[in-house]
């Protein structure tokens, strides 16, 4: 139960800077539709809405009740959705990064 305690507290920690860094990535992402000069401002506008509601349904899959119950699940979301990579996985338990490595392989 320690090795779990250690990991809850380190999940928590790191969470806000995954989500900071996976959303700095997309909004560059969605500035580039904005700035997308072959098309007109309602295709801009409309592509860059459905990139936001996507985004929104992956956070929300992502960051959405944290318990530590659920953070492995939460984990292998991240790790999905590229909001969590290998390097993230420092400072975990040896059986947390082990799940979170068989999941990847299966996905």
């Amino acid at each position: 139960m320690i090795k779990m305690e250690k990991d809850w507290k380190l999940f928590k920690k790191i969470a806000p800077e995954l989500r900071e860094r996976y959303l700095k990535k997309k909004n560059e992402q969605i500035k580039r539709i904005f700035d997308d000069q072959d098309k007109n401002e309602t295709e801009r506008f409309w592509e860059a809405w459905e990139q936001i509601e996507k985004e929104c349904k992956i956070l929300s899959d992502c960051l959405d009740g944290h318990s530590r119950s659920k953070m492995i699940m939460h984990m292998m979301l991240m790790s999905k959705y590229g909001m969590m990579d290998e390097r993230d996985l420092d400072g975990f338990s040896e059986d947390v990064r082990i799940k979170i490595k068989r999941y990847k392989e299966l996905h």
